[in-house]
């Protein structure tokens, strides 16, 4: 990525995600505010498809045709809980891949059979909802997790959901105390985390976010601002969605109405270096050189290099024929973010180039193991063929 210097000419993003999804974001929640004097619909053109939160958890005939009748036997043998679990995630009845390349409803999750892990979350929670069983959304911190998107950097956070009896059995509803726990993690990722409860309407607000930050990254600037436009209506205290909105103004050339959310979001995380990065942008797009410099020492002062920093500089040293120099960069990188596709990616392409043939195939092999994206697993793929292609003969 950009140095410090450079920070300005970036526009920085910050989504919820799960270990690639563009999924859940983990930051913690501002008091609430009223978030209508940040909207600016006549700057954006109508969205393109409806921005309707009731259609996320909406369950599809298929899968109400799946609990009331494919699994209803599990169901009735198992409990609940279990059966929907052991139908879902333990049996494989349904072939769930992970797909991290769009956030999906609960209905285009299930057809699909795939979706990040929000979208998994999201239609689990919708097939017990649909059996009238409790549900507990949690947020789960994890080591900060980078992907990248164009020239947006992206900030995976992580979500499960825990399922409790029938709320007919509860009579009303209370605090789940006999859970199933639904996570896309295996078990020795989450060890000694502790998982934070969330609401329903956090999630929707996570939902939200992401199709906002897959829309911009789409260059579809008016789907994006509608998506984080609801996605603070829904839930005012979620703070990933002003960063994200802040990011559509400044996409949009209007600074002023990008200070005046981002400003709000640093308040409540002065140590936000994706807020601050913006707020870098602003302040130069503004003609306010000092408060700029101010704040990129600042930032330089949290953050000396950014996520992607020496990849990026091994990427430009390959492009300048500068291969050991390129693997140097990278083997920095990688000390940082050991289980970064992307960067083995490009290790791959250096050791190629190096004549290490068993290594390039080494960090293939990981980068392919290690994706959420079914389009860069075809990328890595079909690289790994190649090599060994011209290696058979």
């Amino acid at each position: 990525m950009a140095a410090v210097g450079k920070y300005a000419m970036k526009a920085w993003i910050v989504l919820g995600l799960c270990a690639a999804l563009l999924g859940c974001a983990s930051a913690p929640p501002v008091p609430a505010v009223d978030v209508t004097a940040l909207f600016h619909d006549e700057l954006f053109e109508p969205p393109s498809e409806p921005v309707d939160p009731a259609r996320i958890f909406e369950a599809s005939e298929a899968m109400k045709q799946f609990v009331g009748i494919e699994i209803a036997r599990d169901l009735r043998t198992k409990g609940l809980r279990q059966g929907l679990a052991d139908a879902l995630y333990t049996r494989g009845q349904l072939r769930l891949d992970y797909d991290a390349s769009n956030t999906r409803n609960a209905a285009e999750a299930f057809e699909a059979r795939a979706g990040n892990c929000l979208s998994l979350v999201i239609m689990t929670a919708a097939l017990a909802k649909e059996l009238k069983m409790q549900v507990q959304f949690q947020s789960v911190p994890i080591d900060d997790s980078w992907s990248r998107s164009g020239d947006l950097l992206v900030l995976n956070g992580h979500v499960n959901v825990s399922l409790g009896q029938r709320l007919t059995e509860a009579r009303h509803w209370q605090p789940i105390r006999e859970e199933v726990t639904i996570d896309f993690l295996p078990p020795e990722a989450l060890r000694g985390q502790r998982a934070r409860p969330i609401s329903e309407s956090t999630v929707v607000a996570m939902y939200m976010n992401n199709r906002a930050a897959e829309a911009l990254a789409a260059g579809r600037l008016d789907d994006g601002y509608w998506w984080a436009r609801e996605a603070l209506r829904q839930e005012p205290t979620f703070r990933s969605s002003y960063n994200t909105l802040g990011v559509i103004y400044l996409r949009r050339g209007r600074p002023v109405e990008a200070e005046q959310v981002l400003r709000l979001a640093w308040q409540q995380d002065p140590r936000n270096t994706r807020v601050i990065a913006n707020l870098i942008r602003v302040q130069t797009e503004l003609g306010r050189p000092a408060e700029a410099e101010q704040l990129s020492r600042k930032l330089a002062e949290l953050e000396p290099y950014p996520p992607f920093h020496f990849m990026s500089l091994g990427v430009a040293a390959l492009e300048r024929g500068d291969t050991r120099v390129a693997r140097e960069h990278f083997e920095r990188e990688l000390d940082r973010a050991p289980e970064q596709p992307e960067l083995h990616y490009w290790l791959a392409v250096t050791y190629q180039r190096l004549g290490d043939i068993r290594a390039a195939r080494k960090h293939l092999d990981i980068a392919i193991t290690g994706s959420t994206n079914r389009d860069e697993r075809a990328i890595y793929s079909a690289k790994l063929d190649r090599i060994n292609a011209l290696t058979a003969h």
